[in-house]
């Protein structure tokens, strides 16, 4: 028996399919098909049931992989560990983030790593819309979803709770009736993330209350696009406070219902590996949580 043969049906299963699993491990295609059609020869069954579109375990697969999953996920993380110990900070770091937490909040960090280690190299993608985990190697994958269809080998660590504020153009309040509160704010036209359905707020005496958000103006999943709009005075925008500061000190922003807190924009980092992480992750995560903003 090979047992990369196993290792390699393991990580097909766990990545959802031949591509993405031959992104992450950087290994051809055509190597894992044939790793895991060996595998099934030796067992004299099939594992998987294959079309054009998808994947599904058979009930062998599902009990092979039920058995020898663990083990394999655990001889990884061990073996990276080992290499962890002893590396230096050096490589790619491959970073995947929301573009209204990417652009205001990892540049720093990314910079005093790379000025301390010489031979690292970041890569940041800021997204505009969600991140597709495994369809690309990313080291770290910042995500404001905290639980994301993952591997068991996938860890989900909070690293930032972002406050967010109702912003709008003082020309666009002239306009309109003052807000008694968020139940009024479906009066004026909104500015909405790309998967906004309702927006949460909190009184100081520690009442909640939701707004359903009908019919918005605009739906962007980029909030300097939202920004830019709520600038120009065509709605009511919740964006995180750093990312409207500038605007706001300038004038070109008013905060709405300071008596209510919006719900924060949680930031959750998705990290390959339950034991010892790669030093070049070590070492980005413990900047970016030194940093004094940080809330995790």
């Amino acid at each position: 028996m090979n047992w990369d043969d196993f290792d390699a049906f393991c990580q097909v299963v766990e990545h959802g399919g031949f591509t993405a699993a031959a992104r992450v491990l950087d290994r051809p295609k055509s190597s894992l098909s044939a790793s895991v059609t060996r595998l099934e020869e030796q067992l004299g069954t099939r594992l998987l049931e294959r079309t054009t579109r998808s994947l599904r375990l058979t009930d062998a697969g599902e009990s092979l992989y039920g058995d020898i999953s663990k083990p394999f996920s655990q001889l990884r993380e061990l073996a990276v560990d080992a290499v962890a110990k002893g590396a230096k900070v050096q490589g790619t770091l491959r970073i995947a983030a929301p573009y209204e937490f990417g652009a205001h909040h990892l540049a720093e960090v990314a910079c005093k790593i790379m000025a301390a280690h010489p031979q690292l190299k970041v890569h940041i993608d800021v997204e505009h819309a969600r991140v597709p985990l495994f369809e690309r190697p990313y080291d770290i994958v910042f995500s404001s979803i905290e639980q994301t269809v993952a591997p068991s080998s996938v860890v989900t660590r909070k690293v930032f709770s972002l406050e967010r504020e109702l912003f709008a153009a003082p020309d666009l309040l002239v306009r309109f009736p003052e807000l008694a509160g968020p139940e009024d704010l479906n009066a004026l036209p909104l500015l909405a993330g790309a998967d906004d359905t309702e927006w949460e707020f909190s009184a100081e005496d520690g009442s909640a209350t939701k707004v359903e958000v009908r019919n918005p103006r605009m739906r962007s999943g980029n909030a300097g696009v939202r920004l830019e709009a709520a600038l120009a005075g065509l709605g009511v925008a919740r964006i995180t406070a750093t990312f409207c500061a500038p605007a706001v000190q300038q004038g070109r922003l008013v905060p709405l219902l300071p008596a209510w807190r919006c719900a924060p924009l949680r930031i959750y980092a998705l990290l390959l590996g339950r034991r010892l992480m790669p030093a070049k992750v070590r070492e980005f995560m413990d900047a970016l949580e030194a940093l004094p903003t940080h809330q995790g």
